[in-house]
C-alpha cells in the first residue's frame, strides 16, 4: 500500500514557515573535483532546485538521495561527500527552494511535491549515466519529512530508507521550536503524518539519533523505529551526541555504519530482535 499526498497547507503559514526554514545562499564557490556534479532540477515554471552529486568511480555503487536540515545547504556537505565516497557510496544532495542556488521560496507543500519530482529526476539521471547501484533515500532533521514522503508514496522507486535525527510527531516539535500550538489551532492530523507514513514503509530502514538531542529528543527516533512497518529495521543511538554533532562525535564510524546497513540490503536473514544501542 502506498499513501496518497497529504494536504500541508495549514502548515504553510508565516509563524510556522519562519521557524521551519532558514534558507541561505551558496556562500562559496562549488568544488571542481571530477567526482562532483552540480545539477539543476526543474520543479515548477521558472523554479529549479540546486543539487550536488558526490559520485564514486564505481558506477555500481549505492546512491544516497539526501535531504538536509533546515539551516543547511548542499554546500555544507562538500567535505562530507568524499567521506561517503571512501565507503564506495555516492551522495546526491538536494537543496530546498530558496536554499543554496535554488530558486523560489520554501513552503512545506512545495518541499513535499519537490521531493517526489527530485526522486524521479535523480532516477532518470542515474539511468542515463549507467549508475546501476541501489538507491537509498536519506533525510536529516527537517529532511526526514521529504525522505518519509518519498518512502511512503514511492516505495518501488527506492531500496531503503535512512533517517537521521528525524521527528515522529509534529506538534511537540513545533512547541519545542517556539510555536504557540494552541493559538494556531492545529491538530496532529494537520501535520506531517510521520507515524502514519513510516508504518507503510516496508523497505529496510535505519534510524540514527543522538542521545542528547535537545531539539528532536531521542523519543522521536525510538517511536519511528517501533512504528516502522519494515521487517528489517535498525536503530543506532549515538552516545554523547547532540542534534548537530553526530558526525563530529562518531567520525568515520558514522559512514561505516551506513555502509554496513546498505551492504545488508537484499540479504535474506532470520529476523532478530533489535535493541537500542
Amino acid at each position: 500500500m502506498t499513501l496518497a499526498a497529504f494536504d500541508y497547507t495549514k502548515l504553510d503559514v508565516p509563524e510556522i514557515l519562519q521557524i521551519t526554514f532558514h534558507p541561505r545562499p551558496e556562500d562559496q564557490a562549488p568544488p571542481t573535483s571530477a567526482n562532483v556534479i552540480n545539477y539543476r532540477i526543474p520543479v515548477a515554471d521558472g523554479i529549479e532546485l540546486g543539487a550536488r552529486f558526490h559520485m564514486t568511480e564505481d558506477t555500481s555503487s549505492a546512491n544516497i538521495l539526501f535531504f538536509h536540515g533546515n539551516g543547511e545547504i548542499v554546500g555544507d556537505y562538500d567535505d562530507i561527500g568524499p567521506m561517503y565516497n571512501e565507503q564506495n557510496l555516492s551522495l546526491l544532495a538536494v537543496d530546498y527552494r530558496g536554499y543554496g542556488s535554488s530558486d523560489g521560496s520554501p513552503t512545506i507543500s512545495s518541499m513535499m511535491t519537490d521531493a517526489i519530482i527530485a526522486l524521479k529526476e535523480v532516477k532518470k539521471w542515474l539511468a542515463a549515466n549507467n549508475r546501476t547501484g541501489r538507491l537509498i533515500v536519506m533525510g536529516r532533521s527537517l529532511g526526514s519529512a521529504p525522505a518519509l514522503e518519498i518512502a511512503s508514496r514511492c516505495p518501488n522507486d527506492i531500496d531503503a530508507l535512512i533517517i537521521e535525527s528525524g521527528f515522529a510527531e509534529t506538534l511537540p516539535l513545533l512547541a519545542t521550536m517556539g510555536v504557540d500550538v494552541k493559538k494556531t489551532g492545529l491538530t496532529e492530523s494537520d501535520g506531517f503524518h510521520h507515524i502514519e507514513k513510516i508504518r507503510q514503509v516496508k523497505k529496510p530502514t535505519l534510524i540514527l539519533h543522538a542521545q542528547n538531542d535537545q531539539i528532536i529528543p531521542i523519543s522521536h527516533g525510538t517511536v519511528l523505529q517501533m512504528e516502522c512497518g519494515a521487517s528489517s529495521r535498525e536503530i543506532q543511538i549515538v552516545p554523547g551526541a547532540g542534534h548537530n554533532n553526530i558526525i563530529d562525535v562518531t567520525g568515520r564510524m558514522y559512514f561505516e555504519v551506513i555502509n554496513q546497513f546498505i551492504k545488508k540490503i537484499g540479504m535474506r536473514k532470520r529476523p532478530k530482535k533489535l535493541g537500542v544501542r
